[in-house]
């Protein structure tokens, strides 16, 4: 089945290390990919508000970059 990602739609893994938990967040729509680490013990809904934040201030941040750097392939 396949479809195209919707705006906003996120992807969420978490994998235990150990006693902590990887947890990785990855935008659909831009492909731009975050991780974190937290003790096992922390609910998931906890590490997931954390893990989305980042992803969502390293989206704000490329779009910032992306305004304010010209191409230099520009003359």
């Amino acid at each position: 089945m396949s479809r195209d990602p919707r705006p906003g739609e996120i992807y969420l893994e978490f994998r235990p290390v150990g006693k902590q938990v990887k947890v990785t967040a990855i935008d659909a729509a831009t492909g731009i990919e975050v991780s974190t680490f937290g003790p096992a013990s922390v609910a998931q809904e906890d590490l997931k508000r954390i893990v989305v934040r980042k992803l969502q201030r390293r989206i704000e941040q490329e779009a910032a970059a992306k305004t304010i750097r010209p191409d230099p392939t520009l003359y």
